[in-house]
């Protein structure tokens, strides 16, 4: 299977959510390094995970945020927690919130995971603006 560049067929919503949330350097960034390998993973992400759920009415970003940081604490996706951390300052949740959010995941995730992602946390955090 080849690697060449691939037309992507974007949701819009999705696209609009996802450039919102992680900002539209980060995405431009992971489409423009879609292939055909790649290529259709960044589609069904887009339509499904940012254009199906984050587009739902039923939440707001902040809420769906807290619950995005908590799942990857629980799963260790700690290079995921990075980019959203950032989303959850941009989506409004302060820098408090993000401590309790952590400290709630502590308990219901464990500790081990929690100590890495307040790791990454104290990282993210100190930058000077985190949601750039």
């Amino acid at each position: 299977m080849s690697t060449d560049k691939r037309e992507l067929d974007l949701d819009p919503a999705g696209l609009a959510v996802r450039r919102e949330v992680l900002g539209a350097s980060h995405v431009d960034a992971s489409l423009e390094r879609a292939d055909t390998i790649t290529g259709e993973f960044q589609e069904m992400i887009t339509r499904y995970a940012w254009g199906g759920i984050w587009t739902r009415p039923g939440l707001d970003r902040r809420m769906r945020s807290a619950i995005t940081l908590t799942a990857l604490v629980a799963h260790g996706h700690l290079a995921e927690l990075e980019l959203h951390l950032r989303a959850a300052l941009r989506n409004g949740l302060s820098r408090e919130e993000i401590v309790e959010v952590l400290l709630q995941s502590a308990i219901y995730c464990g500790v081990p995971a929690a100590n890495s992602a307040f790791a990454v946390a104290r990282r993210v955090l100190a930058e000077d603006d985190p949601t750039d």
